[in-house]
């Protein structure tokens, strides 16, 4: 029998739509085994400073269609010392948590892997628009920001073969491309250039727009992951070398936000509930992951050190796919 009878719940770094159906999912199950459920409002630092008060079935009523997080969210410098850890571990105690419900991405759950090694129990739900956790398939919020980055790429489209202009397309992705490729394959876009691979831009942008051109196109759509580099730059070059008028658009933070999808609701709720049913046969110290259509649980050290790489076959379809 477990001896968890508390847990709290928190979401940290960015959010990401789907974040309010794991927090609902997290409480509503946590409550059916019996569980007292605190929300930690604000993340880490919310937990530094004991900000947080116990929810009932009613705290999380009609929230499930809402992006961002009703918890708030933040970095906190302050967790990321020695001492911030130990002092997190004490409001734990003084609150009588017997377990930490972390959802967020992977810089989360490198907080969550320190408070387990002073003896948190903690488990870890991933959340983050750029589906960059290595141990799961799928994150929470990737559908949601995808359709929403297709939606404006389609409305860019749609202005770009009036004007017979080329579009640059900024998406997010610092470190990660995977937005920028379903996006770019969902588009029909003619290049697309991510942070994991390395570009040409005689070969990788400029060649399939001119062949592009040549083949009787007259409009043309390239995807860039913030992490490449300077758009503006990459725009202002395409136009000097093929004469064909380009215009940068930067998408930011309206990728973060929008109701999530259906898809994103469902994993949110399956990967919570998975969760609090760990918890309560006395399972812990696990991220909660999706391999293929299954949901698993997996070591938090064991998770923090696998890694995932784009699909070479993906990119190489996309190419295929916008000729």
């Amino acid at each position: 029998m477990s001896e968890i009878t508390r847990i709290g719940v928190l979401t940290s770094g960015g959010d990401a739509p789907g974040m309010n159906a794991a927090i609902r999912a997290v409480v509503r199950s946590g409550i059916y085994n019996g569980f007292s459920v605190y929300g930690i409002r604000r993340g880490y630092e919310g937990l530094l400073t004991g900000d947080m008060t116990e929810m009932n079935l009613r705290s999380v009523s009609n929230i499930m269609s809402r992006g961002g997080t009703i918890l708030n969210t933040a970095r906190s410098k302050a967790f990321n010392t020695q001492e911030g850890i130990e002092r997190a571990k004490n409001m734990a105690d003084i609150f009588r948590l017997d377990a930490i419900v972390v959802i967020g991405g992977d810089g989360s759950f490198r907080g969550a892997r320190d408070l387990a090694r002073v003896g948190v129990k903690v488990m870890g739900i991933p959340a983050t628009i750029d589906n960059d956790i290595g141990c799961s398939d799928y994150t929470i919020g990737f559908d949601t920001a995808l359709n929403t980055v297709t939606d404006a790429i389609d409305k860019i489209k749609d202005t770009a073969y009036s004007h017979e202009r080329c579009s640059v397309v900024e998406v997010m992705g610092r470190d990660a491309g995977y937005i920028a490729l379903h996006a770019g394959i969902a588009n029909g876009a003619e290049a697309v250039i991510l942070p994991e691979k390395s570009f040409e831009l005689n070969n990788d942008i400029i060649k399939p727009i001119i062949d592009c051109r040549n083949r009787g196109k007259h409009h043309y759509v390239v995807v860039i992951a913030e992490g490449v580099g300077d758009s503006a730059k990459i725009s202002e070059q395409i136009q000097n070398i093929t004469g064909i008028r380009t215009t940068t658009t930067i998408l930011g933070h309206l990728q973060r936000g929008g109701k999530p999808t259906v898809r994103d609701r469902v994993n949110a709720g399956l990967m919570a509930a998975r969760a609090t049913e760990l918890l309560k046969a006395g399972v812990y110290n696990r991220i909660i992951a999706t391999k293929g259509e299954q949901i698993v649980d997996i070591d938090i050290e064991e998770a923090l050190n696998m890694k995932k790489t784009i699909d070479d076959r993906m990119i190489s379809t996309s190419k295929i796919l916008s000729l």
